[in-house]
């Protein structure tokens, strides 16, 4: 009986000692897979890297052509409102996005003046039931925390996180689950 006892308990032992041990690979493997942030001169550095790859290239000679210079001069416009999360009125003005944007329901808007691409993103379609009530010349409130550019799309893109219609919400973007 005894030994039956002791065989138990070293089976016990070894299988705790094993349970034991994965757990801190597990942790280890965490621990590695959580990057440092860069420094700033770290930053820079990748940034340079990044701007002598072919990708780069072709993006700063987009940022120097008349076409890039009249996105980031749109983008710079708002920068201070969507700095901010403040208010700003724009005016539908189609339904229908420049071919092959890939940017989930999104509508053209004069913004100030200027053109923007008002993006809400990709989702179910049932968080854009209202949104897909706008008609062109609907005058609109938005909010946005990001306004970004590519240098396939003419016009900046503002990613729409409120917009509200005659004092009524019609889109308010839901937050970010576990996390900022």
């Amino acid at each position: 009986m005894k030994k039956v006892i002791y065989a138990v308990v070293l089976l016990l032992l070894v299988a705790g000692g094993l349970v034991f041990a994965n757990r801190e690979k597990k942790i280890e493997t965490a621990k590695k897979l959580t990057p440092k942030p860069l420094s700033a001169a770290e930053r820079e550095a990748e940034r340079k890297k990044w701007e002598a790859t072919p990708e780069g290239i072709k993006f700063k000679k987009w940022e120097a052509s008349p076409e890039g210079q009249k996105v980031l001069a749109g983008a710079a416009k708002i920068r201070k409102e969507v700095s901010g999360f403040t208010n700003m009125e724009a005016v539908v003005t189609s339904l229908s996005l420049p071919p092959g944007t890939r940017l989930g329901f999104a509508v053209m808007a004069s913004i100030n003046g200027d053109e923007y691409i008002l993006s809400f993103g990709a989702g179910k379609p049932d968080e854009f039931q209202q949104l897909s009530s706008l008609k062109v010349n609907d005058r609109i409130i938005i909010r946005s925390h990001v306004v970004s550019y590519a240098p396939k799309y003419a016009y900046p893109i503002v990613t729409g996180d409120y917009a509200e219609r005659d004092k009524k919400v019609i889109y308010k973007r839901a937050p970010r689950k576990g996390g900022c």
